[in-house]
């Protein structure tokens, strides 16, 4: 259970795009364990694709099992467990219409106070057309611990981005439930060169104390649209989404 069988899940037997497209969009959600036991996930995100231009689909708390339980027809994925209870898995999960060319799986140093659990981080890469990577980490931060946990987690995501040239994305759970939390996220963000998508607090982005939580962060990249759905009823946390351009 704390430290789950097998971490690093993939699923890849769906035909999908050579590469990431000039224009691609991306859905962040902590969907809280319902992806398998809410009857109303799948047809809330099967609308919310039609409606979107939805290429990668960035889940926190996923429940996942083994390849069957790929998110939707068309998409590949690659998840972190973190958690694993009577043969079914938890963690972030990142789905694409691009398969990943490499992903990595990895769990937090420090555990969780309460029931001792790690957190899970995945980090993934993917094709463009020019030839270069898009490097993607899906986040679910440490929660229930110290703020020095918190930081030392954060200078670890850090050193694993960090030699990375090129366009990034990083998007998840921060819990940056308060202001010591949220000033460590600003400075890894300033030295990866990352820019925030600006979601305001009338977007209704899951907070705690008037803090946001969920964030998507990029570089070199244009974006070009984004919103905070409400319209679901399946989370407590509201589903981001962002649409960008490549430069």
């Amino acid at each position: 259970m704390f430290v789950p069988s097998l971490i690093h899940h993939q699923a890849s037997q769906f035909s999908s795009d050579s590469h990431v497209p000039e224009i691609f969009g991306v859905l962040c959600w902590n969907i809280h364990k319902k992806n398998t036991v809410h009857s109303q996930f799948y047809p809330y995100l099967e609308n919310f694709i039609k409606e979107q231009n939805v290429d990668f689909l960035l889940l926190q708390e996923a429940s996942f099992r083994d390849k069957r339980h790929c998110v939707l027809s068309g998409f590949s994925f690659d998840a972190a467990a973190n958690l694993e209870i009577k043969g079914n898995f938890y963690g972030v999960l990142s789905a694409s219409r691009v398969e990943s060319k490499k992903a990595w799986a990895y769990l937090s140093v420090g555990k969780e106070s309460f029931l001792g659990t790690h957190k899970s981080l995945l980090m993934s890469v993917y094709p463009l057309k020019d030839g270069s990577t898009l490097l993607i980490l899906n986040v679910h931060a440490i929660n229930f611990r110290e703020n020095g946990r918190y930081n030392k987690e954060m200078e670890r995501v850090f050193a694993l981005l960090q030699a990375h040239e090129g366009p990034m994305i990083i998007a998840g759970d921060f819990n940056t439930w308060n202001k010591k939390r949220m000033r460590k996220l600003h400075e890894v963000r300033e030295k990866l060169s990352l820019t925030m998508v600006p979601f305001k607090g009338r977007d209704k982005v899951k907070s705690f104390f008037g803090n946001h939580l969920d964030f998507i962060l990029y570089r070199e990249m244009e974006l070009l649209t984004y919103k905070v759905d409400t319209n679901h009823g399946i989370s407590d946390h509201n589903p981001l989404y962002a649409q960008f351009r490549k430069k």
